[in-house]
């Protein structure tokens, strides 16, 4: 009688694997170190797919087995497809990843002067721990848009000739009454995350400038960019982590850095399908953005987006015989992938999970049946069928998994991207990597998971899923 018992990946790997394990997570750092942002990954992306052959879908009036398409929306999606043997009708392998992560967000109007200090205010995006953004070196990433109609691309604080930015928190020798009673969700409250960008006050002769740092900044950004504080309005400027991705232990074996939760997922099964031929079902890797947010607004997956690129490949291969019903048959008969990090059992807080359900750093791929909170709420819950087909799938490769759920009952809890897809009927089940101090500026992952992520990917794309009737 079969047991259930996982096995750390790291075992019994010979030489050759290993290093082919350490040669693509070099990769790996660089698409971290490069992709701070939902629209430089896409930028990213795109660059990627079209030196593999890739071209976006405009130059199409009609799609063969084989072809490699890209569709971007707003420069925050990509979604990269490669044409299966099997009409796009018959259904599509979606794994969809998202590409946003937390981060603090300028405000519209951000700078001012206090303390003769320059300052900008920011909104933090996403689920934090504020006080870990404090006291540390952070970048800032994004675009202005002028009215003049230019997009102006800023990066500052990620050269080591940058200076960076930081929160300046407040000393253990005066925090007594101010600070130290407050709850960790408010050690740090979100109105005092602001950033410090200037001290130098500059010598005007103008009576009515009475903020002298502030104005010797605003000088300096227009110098350099041509951009004045109005334009602040119309732009998307946040603050990251400054510094690049790096090995963590004497043995390397973990890797930490900002924006794992979830580029692990979408670089892998962006290397994926980067590395299929001709499938038998038509392939998709599509890059998310607003996830962390709750996948609203125009670039989330609430945003039928995946239905206007579906429609999109169904017309260039049906033409005249499309209809709206295809559509809704195609995507019902679809599997898909919600390719999202799970909760990695954290030695120092063993006691939130239940270590029986708990994902380990090491074991592979992991596939979450259900996420939620309090009763399952907001979880997609994938189909036993489905999962069955998965296990038997990766099992027959030899790809290494594990089962897991985001902590005990009632402890907390969390939703992927999953229920939207679940939403057209499409077979979906959240499947990542486990990662420690997720959603954290500094988040840890294994090696190992990030190679056996896109081996797992890889055969989803092209292996046979073959789920029992139901």
């Amino acid at each position: 009688m079969e047991t259930l018992q996982y096995t750390n990946g790291w075992l019994n790997l010979n030489e050759d694997r290993i290093n082919e394990i350490n040669h693509f997570c070099e990769d790996y750092k660089h698409f971290l170190n490069k992709g701070k942002t939902e629209r430089q990954c896409v930028t990213l992306c795109v660059k990627q797919a079209e030196e593999k052959g890739f071209r976006p879908i405009s130059e199409f009036k009609q799609l063969n087995p084989g072809d490699k398409v890209y569709f971007v929306n707003r420069k925050k999606n990509v979604a990269l497809v490669v044409v299966g043997k099997q009409p796009i009708s018959d259904g599509i392998r979606y794994v969809v990843s998202h590409i946003d992560s937390p981060r603090l967000d300028l405000k519209p109007s951000p700078i001012y002067e206090k303390s003769e200090l320059a300052l900008m205010r920011t909104h933090y995006y996403g689920g934090i721990k504020k006080y870990q953004w404090a006291s540390r070196p952070l970048a800032l990433h994004g675009i202005v848009a002028t009215k003049s109609g230019r997009n102006v691309d800023i990066v500052i604080g990620e050269d080591p000739q940058d200076p960076v930015f930081t929160i300046p928190d407040l000393l253990p020798h005066l925090d007594k009454k101010v600070q130290r009673e407050r709850t960790a969700a408010e050690v740090l409250k979100g109105e005092e995350l602001q950033i410090i960008v200037g001290s130098i006050p500059m010598e005007v002769n103008d009576d009515k400038i009475k903020d002298k740092v502030k104005h010797h900044i605003l000088t300096k950004l227009f110098e350099k960019y041509e951009i004045s504080e109005p334009d602040f309005i119309s732009a998307e400027l946040m603050l990251v982590p400054a510094g690049e991705a790096r090995d963590v232990g004497i043995d390397g074996g973990l890797l930490g850095a900002y924006g794992q939760d979830d580029r692990i997922c979408a670089f892998t099964s962006l290397e994926a399908i980067f590395d299929i031929a001709v499938p038998e079902q038509t392939a998709v890797c599509f890059l998310v953005d607003k996830e962390e947010i709750g996948s609203s607004g125009s670039t989330g997956l609430e945003s039928r987006y995946l239905e206007y690129f579906t429609g999109e490949l169904l017309i260039r291969q049906l033409g005249n015989q499309y209809n709206d019903q295809m559509m809704r048959r195609c995507l019902w008969q679809s599997y898909a992938l919600s390719s999202d990090v799970n909760a990695g059992l954290n030695p120092l807080f063993e006691s939130v999970h239940d270590v029986q359900n708990a994902s380990k750093l090491g074991y592979g791929l992991v596939l979450t049946k259900y996420t939620g909170h309090g009763g399952k709420a907001g979880s997609n819950d994938a189909d036993a069928e489905y999962v069955a087909a998965l296990r038997r799938m990766f099992d027959d490769k030899e790809i290494k998994w594990q089962s897991g759920l985001l902590g005990k009952v009632d402890e907390g809890g969390g939703g992927t991207v999953a229920k939207y897809l679940a939403h057209y009927g499409i077979n979906t089940i959240d499947a990542g990597a486990a990662l420690l101090s997720m959603h954290s500026p500094f988040e840890l992952s294994s090696k190992f998971d990030i190679h056996e992520l896109y081996k797992a990917y890889k055969v989803f794309f092209i292996d046979s899923i073959k789920p029992t009737e139901y």
